[in-house]
């Protein structure tokens, strides 16, 4: 696991300075709509089911399915019933992750608009073929709170990304009908303010929220220099908020992800909240030999179970000159339990 985490950080170091040296000031956090790319917040359409009630001996069948004739009893996971109307585990989640103003930080970004929604969609028919029992979407996944080196104004080592930018991935999801992720990178901010800056946009049916305790440094350490972590209460503060907006708003559940490749990025992971308002998707998140990968997702993922999984394909890193190359679709669905979420960076 030592290598995996190692390459991560190299990985890490080279993103944060793209962010830092790309001449942007900081942004006001209102959604702000300018190109002809942009869509008003609001104006997205809702890709979650509709439903008034929840069969729960279907989604009993369902989750059983998913934990793929796992025989210790972690999994499925104890959690609450959804709300009606959610998206897991009826449907699988194919997603491309990145952000504008960098190539190098994902798939997103770092394909032309057009290429990239047509790659998104190869792949998403690709993990249909591979499990013909789920139904599978697509996402974009959008970091919209990228940290930094730099301290910035006020000295939180995190940059918003402009509204316009949100705004310009919720205009391409629409004709697709995907979901849109915002994902945060805190610095030495907290969940609870970054989620909150985000609450216009999570207000849309078809948006949910990212969180990423790699880039959460709570004792001044410089991100990208060290791997940062989030504690259980970190998380619920996000599942609280999540909460209290679907109850508020009369939404459908909302999803959160929670990328984790280390031991020590998420603590306390049996304190983690689930409540009928939001799902929870803990993300295998590094790169690297297929061995180490699967090694991550089980001693990380499969050993400390709290609602759902997904597993993140490095279009360059799995495949790097010397390594056993990326997972296929028909690979992950044996793993115990299958990822329900699968993102492509």
């Amino acid at each position: 696991m030592k290598k995996l985490v190692q390459v991560s950080l190299m990985s890490t170091l080279s993103l944060l300075f793209v962010q830092v040296n790309s001449g942007c000031n900081q942004p006001k956090t209102s959604a702000s709509v300018s190109g002809k790319d942009s869509v008003a917040p609001g104006s997205a359409a809702s890709v979650t089911p509709i439903a008034t009630k929840l069969d729960t001996a279907d989604y009993d069948k369902k989750m059983l399915a998913l934990s793929n004739h796992d025989t210790t009893g972690r999994w499925p996971a104890k959690a609450a019933y959804p709300l009606p109307g959610a998206v897991l585990p009826y449907n699988r989640i194919v997603a491309f992750y990145g952000n504008l103003y960098s190539k190098r930080m994902g798939v997103l970004g770092g394909l032309p608009k057009d290429s990239m929604i047509s790659k998104l969609l190869e792949e998403v028919a690709k993990f249909q073929a591979a499990d013909t029992t789920v139904h599978v979407i697509p996402a974009l996944h959008y970091i919209a709170t990228t940290a930094q080196a730099a301290p910035g104004k006020d000295g939180m080592h995190r940059y918003r990304m402009p509204g316009k930018q949100i705004d310009t991935i919720l205009s391409w999801a629409k004709p697709i009908n995907a979901l849109v992720f915002v994902d945060i990178q805190v610095g030495h901010s907290t969940v609870k303010n970054e989620v909150s800056s985000l609450e216009a946009y999570l207000k849309l049916p078809n948006v949910h929220l990212g969180i990423d305790p790699e880039f959460s440094l709570k004792h001044g350490e410089i991100p990208g220099r060290k791997i940062g972590t989030f504690a259980a209460e970190d998380i619920n503060d996000a599942v609280d908020f999540l909460t209290d907006l679907v109850r508020k708003n009369h939404l459908t559940p909302k999803i959160l992800i929670v990328h984790r490749f280390t031991q020590g990025m998420v603590t306390g992971y049996a304190k983690i909240k689930t409540t009928p308002e939001v799902q929870v998707i803990m993300d295998m998140d590094g790169f690297g030999d297929k061995i180490l990968k699967k090694s991550t997702y089980l001693r990380y993922i499969y050993k400390e179970p709290v609602q759902f999984t997904g597993f993140k394909l490095f279009y360059k890193n799995d495949t790097r000159p010397g390594t056993t190359g990326m997972y296929t679709p028909e690979e992950l669905m044996k793993f115990v339990p299958k990822p329900i979420y699968i993102q492509y960076q």
